[in-house]
């Protein structure tokens, strides 16, 4: 079984480091920017959203805890933004770490997410996944998302 639970102050500085590592290799690969470049966008979307770090902002940064091996562990971490005038939320990052994949804890923690939500009267979950990521999408597709569109770029070259 998952509990989700707001991050504390002195988890902050680990996820920073994970969000703007991963994210920035996501936009790498996506956009085709350097790497340096790309740590830099992470960063400031990363501010943007946090500009105070977990104080007073609109977003819900929580942690993911389980049980492993007989202790409370944390094996991952949600971020979501409720918007209350159309009953939604977006999960800007959901991230379950390597060697806790594939035992349930995304399922869970989806679950768990979608009681939480109902509870305060929201009634939509949207997000955004990378195309190339194929076990996020199988997730998804199982918890009952749908596909609602699409992101498209092109290189212009000359």
């Amino acid at each position: 079984m998952v509990v989700l639970r707001e991050m504390r102050q002195d988890e902050y500085p680990a996820y920073c480091q994970y969000f703007i590592d991963d994210y920035s290799q996501e936009i790498a690969r996506n956009y085709g920017h350097s790497l340096d470049v790309a740590v830099e966008l992470a960063k400031k979307d990363l501010h943007r959203s946090f500009p105070n770090g977990l104080e007073g902002n609109e977003h819900s940064l929580l942690c993911i805890d389980a049980e492993v091996d007989g202790e409370c562990k944390l094996v991952g971490y949600l971020w979501h933004s409720v918007n209350i005038g159309d009953k939604s939320t977006f999960i800007y990052d959901f991230f379950i770490s390597n060697e806790h994949r594939g035992l349930g804890y995304g399922t869970q923690s989806i679950s768990a997410l979608e009681t939480q939500l109902l509870a305060i009267g929201i009634n939509q979950i949207k997000l955004r996944v990378a195309y190339h990521n194929e076990r996020a999408l199988k997730l998804y597709k199982e918890v009952g998302f749908e596909v609602t569109g699409f992101n498209m770029s092109k290189k212009l070259s000359g």
